[in-house]
């Protein structure tokens, strides 16, 4: 039986973008997160996969941080299974 894959988009505020990524992170079950600028640019494709906690994803939240202080608003779209 395949898996069925289901997308999700927020949109949220700058200033709002580390805390709704931590979240989502935090929920499970994400594939892939994908943060766009309001002009629908892809800013960053993050790939993310069952198991990937603690130290791994450091990095991954400090690019986000980095990105949330560049951004006034921005697209957030999540893939789940």
């Amino acid at each position: 039986m395949a898996k069925v894959k289901k997308e999700e988009t927020y949109h949220v505020k700058g200033e709002d973008l580390l805390k709704k990524v931590k979240q989502l992170i935090h929920e499970g079950n994400i594939r892939k997160l994908t943060i766009s600028g309001k002009d629908g640019k892809v800013l960053i494709v993050l790939p993310l996969t069952i198991g990937v906690v603690g130290a791994v994803l450091t990095p991954v939240l400090a690019a986000v941080g980095a990105i949330a202080a560049l951004v006034t608003e921005c697209t957030i779209s999540v893939e789940k299974e």
